[in-house]
C-alpha cells in the first residue's frame, strides 16, 4: 500500500493568515467608523469621543491596508492566488472607507470656516419659531456679521432668487420641496417658512428659514441655513441653499 502526501502550499499558512488578519482589522475599522455617528446620535458618546472613535477607526483601516499589502506581496511571491485576491479586496475596501473623510478634510481647507449662510447679508432672515432652540445651541441665534466677508469671498454667486410667480404659489412650492427633502417643518406663515434639516450619520441639526417678499415682478426668495453646532459646516449650508433655490426654480418653471 502506498501513501500519497499532498505537497505543502508555498509559504505555508502565512499568506492566508495575513489576509485573514487584514480582513479582521478591516471589519473592526468599519465598526468603529460606522458606529461613531450613531453612538453620538443616541447620546452614548460625546461629540469629541465620537470623533476620536472615527479617527481610531481610520487609523485601524490604514493598518488593515498595510497588512493586506504585506499579504499580497507574500502571496504573490508564493503564487497563492486566493490570498492575493482577498488582500486586494481589503485594500480596495480601505480606499473606499477613507476616501470620504479625506475628501471632507480637503473640502475644509477650501471653504470658509463658517457655519451660517444667507442670501441677504444686509438683512439676513431671522429665526422666530426656532429662536429658542438656537439660543440653547452653541452657535449664535443672529447671523454673525464677522461671517459676511468670508461668505462673499467663498460663495460670491449666492444671492436672492427673483422669480416671476405670485407669493402664495412660491410659498406652497417651497413648503412642498422642504417636505420632500425630509426637513422637519417648524412654522409656515404667509411670508416665511422655518424648518430643521438633520444629517443622517451624526444627526447634526441645521436650521433653515425662507423669507418671501412680494415684488411688482413676482416674489423675492431669501434663505438662511445655519448649523447649531461646530465652527465650519464644510460648505453644507451654502450647498443646501444653492440646490434648494435651483430646485425651486425648476419646480415653478415646470
Amino acid at each position: 500500500m502506498s501513501l500519497t502526501f499532498k505537497p505543502r502550499p508555498r509559504g505555508g499558512r502565512w499568506p492566508v493568515a495575513l489576509a485573514w488578519l487584514a480582513a479582521l482589522l478591516l471589519v473592526l475599522a468599519a465598526a468603529l467608523m460606522g458606529g461613531a455617528g450613531p453612538a453620538y446620535r443616541m447620546e452614548w458618546l460625546t461629540l469629541g469621543q465620537s470623533f476620536s472613535l472615527l479617527h481610531r477607526g481610520a487609523l485601524l483601516a490604514v493598518g488593515a491596508a498595510g497588512v493586506a499589502a504585506l499579504a499580497f506581496l507574500i502571496a504573490g511571491l508564493c503564487r497563492r492566488g486566493k490570498p492575493a485576491l482577498a488582500s486586494l479586496l481589503v485594500i480596495g475596501a480601505v480606499v473606499a472607507m477613507v476616501a470620504q473623510p479625506l475628501q471632507l478634510r480637503e473640502l475644509a481647507r477650501r471653504v470658509p470656516p463658517i457655519h451660517d449662510i444667507t442670501t441677504d447679508l444686509a438683512d439676513p432672515p431671522a429665526f422666530e419659531a426656532l429662536a429658542e432652540a438656537r439660543r440653547e445651541a452653541p452657535n449664535a441665534l443672529d447671523y454673525p456679521r464677522a461671517f459676511a466677508e468670508a461668505q462673499r469671498s467663498g460663495y460670491p454667486a449666492l444671492g436672492p432668487l427673483e422669480i416671476a410667480r405670485p407669493l402664495p404659489e412660491v410659498r406652497d412650492a417651497a413648503e412642498a420641496l422642504a417636505r420632500a427633502r425630509g426637513w422637519s417643518i417648524a412654522a409656515v406663515s404667509e411670508r416665511r417658512l422655518e424648518a430643521v434639516a438633520t444629517t443622517r450619520w451624526f444627526g447634526f441639526e441645521d436650521d433653515i428659514v425662507i423669507r418671501l417678499t412680494p415684488t411688482p415682478a413676482g416674489t423675492t426668495v431669501d434663505m438662511r441655513s445655519a448649523s447649531r453646532l461646530g465652527r465650519s459646516d464644510l460648505g453644507t449650508n451654502a450647498a443646501r441653499i444653492q440646490t434648494f433655490l435651483e430646485d425651486l426654480t425648476a419646480r415653478l418653471s415646470a
